[in-house]
C-alpha cells in the first residue's frame, strides 16, 4: 500500500516522498487507518518494522488538519536513545508542517533541563520523554496537558522490564481521560495486557510477526570457549572485509571495554558504548559509528532497542543474551527495512541452555559453524547431550527456568 492511499496531508506526503518512503510496511498499513479513525490501539511488532512512522504519521496528519495550542501528543519511551531517534523522525516527517517537538531525557546538564521546562510550558506540539525525566518535570511544576489528544507508549514491554510501571501510571494520572492512547510493544507478556486494560479504552489490537528475526537475517552460531571469542571475532573481521559496519553485543558493561581494547590491539577501528557514558560521549560514539570512522561498535543491550543505525551488515552476540526476547532485538539491528544482514552468536558451555530457549522462541535451529583450524583446540566445539536430546524430541521439551547469571557478580548489567 502506498502512503498516498491513506489520504494524508499533502505537506506530510511531500516529506515522506522526500525521505524516500513509498510503500507502507505491514504495521504501518494496519495501524495508520486505526489511528486516523481515533481508536485506541495496542500493537505488537518487532524491532525494525517501521512502527515509529506507524504512529507519528497519523498524529502529524491530525495536528496539521486541526492545529491547536498546547501539548498535543506525549510519547513515553524507555531510553534517551529512543527518545532522540523518534524526535529526529518527527522532525523529518514534519519538515513542511508547522509542527514542533522536543525530546526530554536525563543525562544532560542544568541548561538542558531549563530548555525542556520552557518547552513544556509553551506551545510545543509533541513531547517525547523518558518516564523518569517526565516525572522530574511533573514534580517541579504543573504542566498544562488539558489540550493533549494523544498518548503513545513505545517499547512498552521494555519500560515494564525496567520497572517504570508506577511512573507510567503516575504520568497518566495527569492527562485528560478523553484522549487517544496508543501502545506499541515488541512482545506480549501478561503484564502488557494488564497495563493495556488500565489505560486503553476498547483498543484495536494488531500483531505483526512477534518474536521472529527479520527474514533477511542470516543467523549462525559457534560453540566456542570464552578464551577464543575475541580471536574468533578477529578472524571473522579479517575474512569478511565487506562487513563495513559491525555491532558487537555483550551483556555486561565491564566486557565492553575488554572486547574493544582487544580488537583495537589488532588494529581495528573500534568504539564502545554502555550506560556508563554520559549523553554527550554517547552521541560522539554513535556519530563515529554512523559515519564509518569506526568500523566496529561494542555495546550492551542499551542499543538493542531504540537506536536507528542504518546499514549494519553484521551483528555479533559475544555472549548469549539472558532473555530470549533480547536476542530478537539484538538481531533486529540488522536487515532492517527489507535489507539483508548476518547475525552470529558465540556460545560457551554455560550458555547452551539459554540458546535452546532462543531457538524455541524463534521456532528454528540456528546453524552451527565449526571453528577455523588456525584457532587451535576448542573444548566446547560439541553441544551437550541435553541439546542433542532437544533436537530429537522438541515437542516434549519444557522451557527451563531462567538460567542464573554466571558472570562475575561484580559486573553490573546495563
Amino acid at each position: 500500500m502506498r502512503f498516498d492511499e491513506f489520504e494524508l496531508n499533502d505537506q506530510l506526503l511531500e516529506a515522506i516522498s522526500y525521505m524516500g518512503f513509498e510503500k507502507a510496511s505491514p504495521i504501518q498499513e494496519k495501524a495508520i487507518p486505526e489511528i486516523l479513525n481515533n481508536h485506541d490501539l495496542i500493537a505488537f511488532a518487532q524491532t525494525g518494522t517501521g512502527k515509529t512512522a506507524a504512529f507519528v504519521l497519523p498524529i502529524l496528519h491530525k495536528i496539521a488538519q486541526n492545529p491547536d495550542s498546547g501539548i498535543n501528543t506525549l510519547i513515553i519511551v524507555p531510553t534517551r536513545e529512543l527518545a532522540i531517534q523518534i524526535e529526529q523522525q518527527i522532525q523529518g516527517f514534519s519538515y513542511f508542517l508547522p509542527v514542533n517537538s522536543i525530546a526530554i531525557y536525563g543525562g544532560g546538564d542544568g541548561a538542558d533541563y531549563s530548555v525542556e521546562a520552557k518547552a513544556l510550558k509553551k506551545h510545543t506540539d509533541i513531547i517525547v520523554a523518558t518516564p523518569g525525566r517526565m516525572i522530574s518535570h511533573l514534580n517541579v511544576g504543573k504542566i498544562n496537558f488539558e489540550n493533549l489528544k494523544h498518548l503513545v507508549l513505545d517499547e512498552a514491554d521494555r519500560m515494564l522490564d525496567m520497572g517504570f510501571y508506577d511512573d507510567i501510571m503516575r504520568i497518566v494520572s495527569y492527562l485528560p481521560k478523553k484522549r487517544q492512547t496508543l501502545m506499541f510493544s515488541a512482545t506480549m507478556p501478561p503484564k502488557i495486557k494488564k497495563l493495556a486494560q488500565s489505560i486503553l479504552i476498547k483498543p484495536k489490537e494488531i500483531s505483526i510477526e512477534l518474536s521472529k528475526p527479520a527474514e533477511g537475517v542470516v543467523q549462525e552460531a559457534y560453540f566456542v570457549g570464552d578464551e577464543l571469542k575475541t580471536r574468533l571475532i578477529t578472524h571473522i573481521l579479517a575474512e569478511k572485509k565487506e562487513y563495513s559496519s559491525v555491532l558487537i553485543f555483550t551483556s555486561t558493561k565491564a566486557k565492553v571495554n575488554k572486547i574493544a581494547s582487544g580488537l583495537r590491539g589488532k588494529g581495528y577501528r573500534v568504539e564502545g558504548i554502555s550506560s556508563d557514558l554520559d549523553q554527550k560521549r554517547r552521541e560522539e560514539v554513535l556519530m563515529e559509528f554512523r559515519s564509518h570512522r569506526a568500523r566496529v561498535l561494542v555495546a550492551t543491550d542499551v542499543l538493542s532497542r531504540g537506536i536507528d543505525i542504518k546499514e549494519i551488515s553484521l551483528i555479533i552476540n559475544y555472549d548469549v543474551p539472558h532473555d530470549a526476547e533480547d536476542y530478537v532485538h539484538r538481531v533486529g539491528r540488522t536487515a532492517r527495512a527489507e535489507t539483508t544482514g548476518v547475525a552470529i552468536t558465540l556460545i560457551n558451555k554455560s550458555e547452551y541452555r539459554k540458546f535452546l530457549r532462543i531457538e524455541k522462541l524463534i521456532g528454528k535451529e540456528v546453524p552451527k559453524i565449526g571453528l577455523p583450524p588456525e584457532l587451535g583446540n576448542n573444548s566446547e566445539a560439541e553441544p551437550p547431550s541435553e541439546q542433542r536430546i532437544f533436537k530429537q524430541n522438541k515437542k516434549n521439551f519444557r522451557r527451563p527456568k531462567r538460567a542464573p547469571n554466571r558472570d562475575n557478580p561484580a559486573e553490573k548489567h546495563s
